[in-house]
């Protein structure tokens, strides 16, 4: 058994409609108690690095991340440079993640090809390597505030993804859901406890010694605060497509956190225990929902 680490809880944000807005999303983010804001890389959102670096002005404790990069997307020359500029502006608060991509749709409006998913993992392989190269260079110029580089999360469910998590991350994302087969591009199943204990496991296995200095996290689809946990997973599987798990799996599932505060406060202990998931991402939607949780159990 691995020793638990204290909890950490970031917000996945892509609601941008002004400066104003953004900046006063960042700041309630930071207020509520999120240790990290985070951006996503889709196409249809915000880009990245801009709306990270305008949240770096409107924060002063939180770090900054991203939840996570496209690898496809970017040059790794040039992505080293926007990752050393954006720890230089924030103050080192800066983590950076990085993914496969997964939405088929994204690649065709981009007009790059759509790989198979071992292909994308070697695209993806080979930037972190050339990115970790480039920012560990002492000649790398802008330098990034943290030395020797900020922390890289890389993000996945597959066995390949694990293992290079398990060579190269300081953070591992769980997805805990797979994509569907028979559903618009891009659509994510959830998948049961006992298939994230499997991937925990490989991930551990994969990594050895180094498992124990990895923190482990789970991006939460939903949060909803309700005194009857039961009747709320009932509706969801008839509701949301969910009929594929029974109303006990669902109650087992870190990526619906569904009850009372405390309930799901419950919830997030019994994951780090059970998965090692210290580090808890949200998505925008659940950010006031799960405030009071974060407030429970922060620092713990």
């Amino acid at each position: 058994m691995l020793p638990e680490k204290p909890f950490r809880f970031g917000v996945n944000l892509r609601s941008v409609h002004s400066g104003q807005a953004w900046a006063a999303t960042c700041r309630e983010a930071e207020q509520l108690g999120y240790d990290v804001v985070l951006v996503p890389d889709h196409l249809g959102g915000p880009a990245p690095f801009p709306a990270l670096a305008a949240a770096a002005g409107a924060t002063t404790r939180a770090r900054l991340g991203t939840f996570v990069l496209n690898a496809a997307f970017w040059n790794p020359a040039l992505l080293a440079r926007e990752v050393a500029t954006l720890d230089q502006i924030s103050g080192g608060r800066f983590e950076l993640g990085l993914g496969t991509g997964y939405v088929r749709d994204e690649f065709e409006t981009a007009g790059l090809p759509w790989e198979s998913p071992g292909a994308r993992v070697d695209r993806l392989a080979a930037a972190v390597r050339d990115v970790d190269t480039r920012l560990r260079d002492p000649e790398h110029q802008p330098r990034p505030a943290q030395d020797p580089r900020p922390p890289l999360l890389l993000g996945g469910h597959g066995d390949r993804m694990l293992r290079l998590a398990a060579e190269h991350a300081d953070v591992v994302a769980f997805t805990g859901a797979t994509l569907a087969d028979d559903a618009p591009s891009g659509t994510l199943r959830l998948v049961s406890a006992e298939t994230l204990d499997d991937r925990v496991a490989h991930f551990r296995a994969a990594a050895g010694a180094r498992a124990a200095d990895v923190e482990a996290n789970i991006l939460v689809q939903q949060v909803i605060v309700t005194d009857d946990r039961r009747a709320v997973m009932d509706a969801a599987r008839r509701d949301f497509g969910l009929d594929y798990l029974d109303t006990d799996q669902l109650l087992e599932l870190p990526t619906l956190l569904v009850g009372t505060v405390e309930e799901i406060a419950g919830q997030v202990r019994a994951a780090r225990e059970r998965f090692g998931f210290s580090y808890v991402t949200v998505l925008e939607p659940s950010m006031r929902a799960m405030a009071p949780v974060v407030k429970m159990l922060a620092g713990t």
